[in-house]
Protein backbone atom coordinates (compact mmCIF):
# COMPACT_ATOMS: atom_id res chain seq x y z
CA UNK A 1 0.00 0.00 0.00
CA UNK A 2 0.95 3.90 -0.32
CA UNK A 3 0.07 5.80 2.57
CA UNK A 4 0.32 9.13 4.02
CA UNK A 5 1.00 9.72 7.37
CA UNK A 6 -0.12 13.51 8.58
CA UNK A 7 1.32 13.72 12.19
CA UNK A 8 3.30 16.45 13.47
CA UNK A 9 5.48 14.46 15.86
CA UNK A 10 8.48 13.86 14.15
CA UNK A 11 9.80 10.88 16.62
CA UNK A 12 6.22 9.29 16.25
CA UNK A 13 6.47 9.75 12.82
CA UNK A 14 9.95 8.36 11.89
CA UNK A 15 8.36 5.08 13.68
CA UNK A 16 5.73 4.97 11.66
CA UNK A 17 7.09 5.27 8.76
CA UNK A 18 10.21 2.46 9.12
CA UNK A 19 7.48 0.09 10.64
CA UNK A 20 5.00 0.53 7.68
CA UNK A 21 8.18 0.18 5.23
CA UNK A 22 9.25 -3.17 7.00
CA UNK A 23 5.99 -4.33 6.07
CA UNK A 24 6.43 -3.26 2.32
CA UNK A 25 4.35 -0.07 2.40
CA UNK A 26 5.24 3.08 0.69
CA UNK A 27 5.18 5.91 3.13
CA UNK A 28 4.73 9.67 2.43
CA UNK A 29 5.13 12.22 5.69
CA UNK A 30 3.50 15.53 5.86
CA UNK A 31 3.19 17.12 9.20
CA UNK A 32 0.59 19.79 9.45
CA UNK A 33 -2.73 19.69 8.01
CA UNK A 34 -2.23 22.09 5.23
CA UNK A 35 0.65 20.44 3.99
CA UNK A 36 -1.29 16.91 4.41
CA UNK A 37 -4.55 18.12 2.77
CA UNK A 38 -2.12 19.14 -0.49
CA UNK A 39 -0.59 15.37 -0.19
CA UNK A 40 -3.87 13.75 0.09
CA UNK A 41 -5.68 16.17 -2.93
CA UNK A 42 -2.29 15.46 -5.18
CA UNK A 43 -1.67 12.20 -4.59
CA UNK A 44 -3.11 8.48 -5.40
CA UNK A 45 -2.67 6.76 -1.54
CA UNK A 46 -4.45 3.64 -0.70
CA UNK A 47 -5.16 5.07 2.91
CA UNK A 48 -3.65 8.16 5.28
CA UNK A 49 -3.43 8.27 8.63
CA UNK A 50 -4.55 11.68 10.38
CA UNK A 51 -3.96 13.50 13.67
CA UNK A 52 -6.29 15.79 14.95
CA UNK A 53 -3.88 18.25 16.70
CA UNK A 54 -2.51 19.74 13.91
CA UNK A 55 -0.76 23.09 13.25
CA UNK A 56 -1.91 25.48 10.50
CA UNK A 57 -5.30 22.98 9.95
CA UNK A 58 -6.28 20.44 12.04
CA UNK A 59 -6.90 16.64 11.08
CA UNK A 60 -11.05 16.50 11.34
CA UNK A 61 -11.14 19.84 8.98
CA UNK A 62 -8.67 18.36 6.44
CA UNK A 63 -10.92 15.55 6.25
CA UNK A 64 -14.33 17.16 5.50
CA UNK A 65 -12.63 19.59 2.85
CA UNK A 66 -10.97 16.20 1.49
CA UNK A 67 -14.90 14.46 1.28
CA UNK A 68 -16.32 17.86 0.44
CA UNK A 69 -14.05 17.39 -2.89
CA UNK A 70 -14.82 14.12 -3.36
CA UNK A 71 -11.57 12.38 -2.36
CA UNK A 72 -12.68 8.81 -0.42
CA UNK A 73 -9.38 7.71 0.06
CA UNK A 74 -9.73 5.67 2.93
CA UNK A 75 -8.67 7.82 6.25
CA UNK A 76 -8.01 6.56 9.98
CA UNK A 77 -7.56 9.31 12.83
CA UNK A 78 -4.56 8.49 15.43
CA UNK A 79 -4.83 10.78 17.99
CA UNK A 80 -4.77 11.02 21.67
CA UNK A 81 -8.16 12.49 21.87
CA UNK A 82 -10.04 9.47 22.89
CA UNK A 83 -13.98 10.05 24.74
CA UNK A 84 -17.05 8.55 23.00
CA UNK A 85 -17.48 11.97 21.65
CA UNK A 86 -13.76 12.56 20.23
CA UNK A 87 -14.42 9.13 18.10
CA UNK A 88 -18.19 10.06 17.10
CA UNK A 89 -17.03 13.38 15.99
CA UNK A 90 -13.93 12.02 13.97
CA UNK A 91 -16.08 9.33 11.78
CA UNK A 92 -19.00 11.78 11.62
CA UNK A 93 -16.21 14.31 9.94
CA UNK A 94 -15.54 11.26 6.83
CA UNK A 95 -12.99 9.13 8.77
CA UNK A 96 -13.15 5.34 8.20
CA UNK A 97 -11.78 4.27 11.49
CA UNK A 98 -10.05 5.81 14.85
CA UNK A 99 -7.30 4.35 16.89
CA UNK A 100 -6.28 5.94 20.02
CA UNK A 101 -2.90 6.57 21.11
CA UNK A 102 -0.95 5.19 22.82
CA UNK A 103 -1.78 2.14 19.73
CA UNK A 104 0.15 -0.95 19.00
CA UNK A 105 1.62 -1.31 15.86
CA UNK A 106 0.08 -4.43 14.47
CA UNK A 107 -3.15 -2.88 15.59
CA UNK A 108 -2.55 0.12 13.04
CA UNK A 109 -1.70 -2.39 10.45
CA UNK A 110 -4.52 -4.58 10.55
CA UNK A 111 -7.14 -1.62 10.48
CA UNK A 112 -5.39 -0.25 7.38
CA UNK A 113 -5.53 -3.52 6.22
CA UNK A 114 -9.22 -3.40 6.66
CA UNK A 115 -10.53 -0.19 5.59
CA UNK A 116 -8.94 -0.54 2.10
CA UNK A 117 -10.15 -4.17 1.94
CA UNK A 118 -13.61 -2.37 2.37
CA UNK A 119 -13.06 0.25 -0.29
CA UNK A 120 -11.66 -2.80 -2.22
CA UNK A 121 -15.15 -4.69 -1.59
CA UNK A 122 -17.37 -1.62 -2.44
CA UNK A 123 -15.04 -1.60 -5.73
CA UNK A 124 -15.99 -4.91 -6.45
CA UNK A 125 -12.07 -5.34 -6.67
CA UNK A 126 -11.13 -7.30 -3.87
CA UNK A 127 -9.69 -10.08 -7.12
CA UNK A 128 -7.48 -8.96 -9.63
CA UNK A 129 -7.50 -10.88 -12.79
CA UNK A 130 -5.76 -10.79 -15.75
CA UNK A 131 -5.95 -14.16 -18.36
CA UNK A 132 -6.00 -16.81 -15.61
CA UNK A 133 -3.26 -14.30 -13.54
CA UNK A 134 -5.17 -13.57 -9.94
CA UNK A 135 -4.68 -11.65 -7.18
CA UNK A 136 -6.50 -11.75 -4.23
CA UNK A 137 -5.83 -8.34 -2.53
CA UNK A 138 -8.06 -9.49 0.80
CA UNK A 139 -5.80 -12.38 1.59
CA UNK A 140 -2.57 -11.14 -0.48
CA UNK A 141 -2.09 -14.20 -2.70
CA UNK A 142 -1.00 -14.67 -6.16
CA UNK A 143 -1.72 -17.69 -8.38
CA UNK A 144 -1.54 -18.53 -12.09
CA UNK A 145 -3.85 -21.24 -12.98
CA UNK A 146 -3.32 -24.20 -9.94
CA UNK A 147 0.01 -22.62 -9.28
CA UNK A 148 0.49 -20.36 -6.05
CA UNK A 149 3.25 -17.50 -6.78
CA UNK A 150 5.30 -16.39 -3.47
CA UNK A 151 6.09 -12.98 -4.09
CA UNK A 152 8.22 -10.08 -1.90
CA UNK A 153 5.87 -7.47 -0.34
CA UNK A 154 7.70 -4.99 -2.74
CA UNK A 155 7.23 -7.39 -5.99
CA UNK A 156 3.65 -7.69 -4.86
CA UNK A 157 3.27 -4.49 -4.35
CA UNK A 158 4.51 -4.18 -8.18
CA UNK A 159 1.89 -6.89 -9.53
CA UNK A 160 -0.78 -5.69 -7.63
CA UNK A 161 -0.26 -1.60 -9.52
CA UNK A 162 0.07 -3.56 -13.10
CA UNK A 163 -3.27 -5.63 -12.21
CA UNK A 164 -5.12 -2.30 -11.32
CA UNK A 165 -3.68 -1.21 -14.56
CA UNK A 166 -4.43 -3.84 -17.10
CA UNK A 167 -4.23 -3.19 -20.53
CA UNK A 168 -3.01 0.10 -19.93
CA UNK A 169 0.85 1.46 -20.56
CA UNK A 170 2.97 2.28 -17.37
CA UNK A 171 5.87 4.26 -17.37
CA UNK A 172 8.78 4.07 -15.29
CA UNK A 173 8.39 7.34 -13.60
CA UNK A 174 4.50 5.95 -13.00
CA UNK A 175 5.77 2.59 -10.96
CA UNK A 176 8.72 5.09 -9.32
CA UNK A 177 5.96 7.74 -7.83
CA UNK A 178 3.50 4.52 -7.06
CA UNK A 179 6.34 2.64 -5.12
CA UNK A 180 8.96 4.54 -3.68
CA UNK A 181 8.44 7.38 -1.30
CA UNK A 182 8.95 10.99 -2.25
CA UNK A 183 12.64 11.29 -0.41
CA UNK A 184 14.03 8.41 -1.65
CA UNK A 185 16.96 7.99 -3.99
CA UNK A 186 15.48 5.88 -6.53
CA UNK A 187 18.33 3.85 -8.34
CA UNK A 188 18.36 4.06 -12.11
CA UNK A 189 17.31 0.57 -13.11
CA UNK A 190 15.57 -0.49 -9.98
CA UNK A 191 12.43 -0.94 -12.04
CA UNK A 192 13.75 -3.11 -14.44
CA UNK A 193 15.28 -5.25 -11.34
CA UNK A 194 11.45 -5.64 -10.24
CA UNK A 195 10.08 -6.17 -13.66
CA UNK A 196 12.42 -8.44 -14.59
CA UNK A 197 11.81 -10.67 -11.16
CA UNK A 198 7.59 -10.53 -11.75
CA UNK A 199 8.37 -11.51 -15.29
CA UNK A 200 10.08 -14.85 -14.00
CA UNK A 201 8.06 -15.62 -11.40
CA UNK A 202 4.43 -15.32 -13.68
CA UNK A 203 6.07 -17.61 -16.40
CA UNK A 204 8.22 -19.96 -14.04
CA UNK A 205 6.48 -22.89 -15.53
CA UNK A 206 6.82 -21.76 -19.18
CA UNK A 207 3.55 -19.89 -18.74
CA UNK A 208 2.79 -17.33 -21.61
CA UNK A 209 4.32 -14.09 -20.39
CA UNK A 210 1.94 -11.58 -19.97
CA UNK A 211 3.96 -8.29 -18.60
CA UNK A 212 5.02 -6.79 -21.84
CA UNK A 213 7.83 -4.23 -22.42
CA UNK A 214 6.32 -0.86 -24.60
CA UNK A 215 9.48 -0.02 -26.44
CA UNK A 216 10.64 3.49 -25.45
CA UNK A 217 7.54 3.86 -22.78
CA UNK A 218 7.39 1.42 -19.95
CA UNK A 219 5.31 -1.66 -19.45
CA UNK A 220 2.24 -3.26 -19.75
CA UNK A 221 0.16 -6.21 -18.32
CA UNK A 222 -2.28 -7.42 -21.05
CA UNK A 223 -3.20 -10.92 -22.08
CA UNK A 224 -2.07 -10.03 -25.94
Amino acid sequence: MRLLIVEDDLRLCDVLRRGLAEQGHVVDLAHTGEDGERCAAGGPYDAIVMDINLPVRDGLSVIRSLRKAGRQTPALILTSRDTVADVIEGLDAGADDYLKKPFVFPELEARLRAITRRKDADLGTNELRVADLTFDSANRLVRRRNRDIALTRREMAFLEYFMRNANRVVTRRMLEDAMFDRESDVVSNVVDVYVSRLRSKIAANGEKQLLHTVRGTGYRLAAE
